[in-house]
């Protein structure tokens, strides 16, 4: 799974430094339409208010980043799309310079993420497409990590069940095209230990273990406890 890695931590210069070319109101402050070169490289070309960034704007950073939306206050703040140094960008909703609202990410290897963001993470529903597998996860994310309720389809079969800190948990159900189910639960295997050994260093995070308890027809979901009606 793609990590953020790619977000870097472009810094916008003031507002009200380097050079300037445009509107300005009787009180000689930037306001309406104007470019600026700022000392750091960096170049603005867009809407003004009372010397802010406020409006429509692009902002290219020296270092290949870009930023073309909606600004409040110098902050990027409502609709924009944001192109990064790697190749990866996000489009979609900003508040007060961060990702948070609804928007689309496309990672640097080609996977994406569409869904619900809070605080620059992904967090909410979403779903998130493996490029290279066609896989795709399709529900729940806790402060950017695969939790909760969700579906991970794959070409010719899918999971339902619960996720947690990217990985299955509990009890789910593969789903075959070929017609059937195979259900079951997902155990945490402990790493085995010596008798009487010290743990000198933190274990190794083992990947939980598929236990198949039953295979079955394609089943709908039925509310717990009632018994579908017989053929």
């Amino acid at each position: 799974m793609s990590d953020l890695s790619s977000e870097g931590t472009e810094a916008e210069a003031e507002a009200d430094l380097g050079e300037y070319d445009g509107d300005r109101n009787s009180e000689g402050e930037r306001h309406g339409r104007g470019k600026a070169h700022l000392p750091n490289g960096d170049t603005y070309d867009g809407e003004y208010e009372h010397g802010f960034r406020s409006g429509q704007g692009t902002y290219r950073f020296r270092n290949g980043a870009s930023y073309t939306g909606e600004y409040l206050q110098n902050k990027k703040h409502g609709r924009g799309i944001f192109f990064y140094p790697d190749g990866s960008k996000y489009e979609g909703d900003w508040v007060n310079d961060r990702r948070h609202g609804y928007g689309e990410y496309t990672y640097a290897n080609g996977d994406t993420y569409t869904g619900e963001w809070f605080n620059h993470n992904r967090h909410g529903q979403g779903t998130y497409v493996y490029k290279d597998t066609g896989s795709k996860y399709v529900g729940g994310w806790v402060n950017g990590n695969q939790e909760g309720q969700a579906e991970l389809i794959h070409l010719n079969h899918r999971f339902k069940g619960k996720f947690l800190n990217g990985n299955p948990v509990g009890h789910g159900k593969y789903v075959f095209d070929i017609g059937c189910e195979q259900h079951g639960e997902y155990i945490q295997s402990e790493q085995d230990k010596g008798e009487g050994e010290e743990e000198e260093e933190p274990s190794l995070l083992v990947a939980p273990k598929w236990k198949a308890s039953k295979i079955t027809k394609l089943t709908l979901w039925t509310p717990h406890g009632e018994t579908p009606p017989s053929p």
